[in-house]
């Protein structure tokens, strides 16, 4: 794999992309696929989250979802109107090994089967992510990610789907943001499991970790020499709100739960010291990391994606600082646990300025830093930015249309954040826009949309938002023009 670079001759009027840098969207299976009791699946642990009264808002499920399991198609066809040369998938655990253990269900599979084909034939290269959120029930029932046992489970899915898609994928994700996996599902209990204990939370990183590990060692048997791994993780860029001692420390604990928790195994094969300590009185490190793990986890990949969507302002919540304080749970809503283990006294704040339909700051440089941060840690890696995007409260306008400047100054701003961390140097290959469409938004249930492209979730009609063929233009012409006045500044 071959950096690219940048036209050094653009302008601010047009930032030209290096050639063949990855144009893409990104989507995860229990958000748009639907049929969730068809064809032999059975119920994932957001299944049973999103069913459980109080969990989601609304009550709403994935249980049909954007219907996408049906109308794949019908979706791929509009990806390619869409000028996509990616599309960034993910594969139902329970779609594929109801039980997570055993034999696959070859009907299951043949619907993965069926989408990449659909994907190869329209020239758009498939992404596929093995994991995004949904443990089958059944593991759940026996510990989920809290015991050992789950890493094997999922190195054996691993083989199953290399097994019937190696042929035809060639980028290869074992995880979408294990932080989220561990820290929101069993520490805060925003997302499924909706446990709330740290030191649960604690194993499950741990056990994440490893289960990433033992999946590339599967996949690098399994796949051709041609394919490329990864993993994907949503980094926090976090900023202290002073330059006092306190807030300084504040920010040095949640870089170490939010990013050097991953970082420091996979790339250096070790958990950071000051990790260790901070969480010490929560979990036995010792007991937990066994001989062989940290080898494990450090396996070589081809590729990092990285998630980004809004910078982390922290402070010492024990001291007086300025600025409104979100909640604890980082502004994810309804949990009543910490995902921050050894760091509960950490208060999170709202910078100030432009806020979206999540109440995220919208502020750009947060991306640009970290891209350049890993690649100062790991300058031989390739990266991706495998999410941004925002949810914005859209709607159809009686001609028809939705009218989304707001997004299109969004995703521009990031854009042209990530083409200057390029120019200074960051080998990123490509741009996911999250999400293709709009679909379950996890706890939030149908009330946020982040799509490039409306659904009617009723009619399950399609429309493609004016930030949709925006970006379409974008990934046609690999350039990034300057704003037109209407939609906002750059």
């Amino acid at each position: 794999m071959t950096a690219v670079q940048p036209d050094r001759a653009d302008t601010s009027r047009a930032l030209r992309f290096p050639p063949g840098f990855v144009w893409g969207a990104a989507t995860a299976a229990y958000q748009i696929e639907g049929a969730a009791a068809e064809d032999g699946r059975t119920p994932s642990i957001w299944d049973t989250f999103s069913h459980t009264p109080g969990r989601v808002h609304n009550g709403d499920t994935g249980d049909i979802a954007a219907d996408h399991y049906h109308r794949f198609r019908d979706d791929v066809a509009l990806m390619a109107d869409l000028s996509l040369g990616a599309y960034r998938f993910s594969v139902s655990w329970p779609r594929v090994q109801p039980t997570g253990r055993g034999p696959a269900v070859q009907r299951g599979l043949d619907f993965y089967r069926k989408l990449t084909d659909e994907l190869l034939e329209r020239g758009i290269t498939p992404v596929l992510t093995l994991y995004h959120w949904d443990l089958p029930q059944d593991l759940e029932d026996v510990g989920g990610w809290t015991v050992r046992d789950t890493t094997e489970r999922f190195a054996e899915y691993a083989g199953i789907v290399a097994g019937a898609l190696g042929d035809r994928v060639t980028y290869w994700t074992t995880l979408n943001e294990p932080w989220c996996s561990a820290f929101l599902g069993y520490g805060s209990g925003v997302h499924a499991p909706g446990r709330t204990d740290p030191e649960s939370a604690l194993k499950a990183v741990h056990h994440l970790n490893l289960a990433h590990g033992k999946a590339i060692g599967v996949l690098r048997s399994a796949l051709p020499a041609t394919a490329r791994t990864s993993i994907t993780l949503n980094l926090h860029q976090v900023r202290p709100a002073s330059g006092s001692a306190a807030d300084l420390d504040a920010a040095r604990r949640i870089d170490a739960v939010g990013n050097r928790v991953f970082l420091g195994p996979l790339f250096n094969g070790d958990y950071p010291a000051d990790l260790l300590a901070d969480t010490a009185h929560l979990v036995d490190w010792e007991a937990l990391v066994h001989g062989g793990d940290l080898a494990e986890i450090s396996r070589p990949i081809d590729l990092m994606g990285i998630n980004y969507y809004t910078p982390t302002l922290v402070s010492d919540g024990r001291a007086r600082t300025d600025g409104p304080e979100l909640p604890r749970n980082d502004g994810h809503g309804g949990g009543t646990g910490s995902p921050w283990p050894g760091s509960e006294h950490v208060a999170f704040h709202l910078p100030p300025g432009e806020t979206t339909a999540m109440r995220w700051a919208v502020d750009s440089t947060g991306l640009y830093d970290l891209l350049m941060r890993v690649a100062r840690e790991r300058p031989d890696l390739p990266l991706m930015v495998t999410e941004n995007g925002a949810a914005y409260d859209d709607y159809v306008s009686p001609e028809g249309a939705v009218n989304d400047p707001e997004r299109i100054a969004y995703v521009h701003s990031h854009l042209a954040a990530v083409h200057r961390a390029i120019a200074d140097g960051a080998d990123v290959r490509g741009y996911f826009l999250w999400s293709l469409m709009d679909n379950f938004e996890w706890a939030y249930g149908y009330s946020k949309r982040f799509g490039a492209v409306y659904v009617d979730f009723a009619s399950q009609a399609r429309i493609p938002k004016r930030s949709a063929r925006w970006y379409a233009e974008v990934a046609r012409d690999n350039v990034l023009q300057d704003l037109p006045e209407e939609d906002g500044k750059s």
